[in-house]
């Protein structure tokens, strides 16, 4: 159990922290958001991927890897731009 959440913490954190460079521009957002942002991406991109019936290859998964990135540079792009919003 213990080492299922640390790895959805790696893996998020590297999710978002790709997801952060595909961005262009700076983004003002904290670490914990952006590891967040790269975990729920994770976890959509791999239930996609599955759905797709590319989920599980053999060698690197690079299909899930590039859903995964790509949603969490919409997940970043989504809150970085609504936080930078003023009332």
């Amino acid at each position: 159990m213990i080492s299922s959440i640390i790895s959805a913490i790696v893996v998020g954190a590297v999710i978002g922290a790709l997801g952060r460079l595909v961005v262009r521009g700076r983004q003002h957002i904290s670490i914990l958001v952006t590891i967040v942002i790269g975990i729920v991406a994770a976890l959509i991109g791999t239930f996609i991927a599955n759905a797709l019936g590319v989920g599980n290859t053999s060698g690197i998964d690079w299909i899930k890897l590039v859903i995964q990135v790509v949603l969490a540079a919409i997940g970043v792009s989504l809150y970085a731009g609504r936080s930078t919003r003023t009332v």
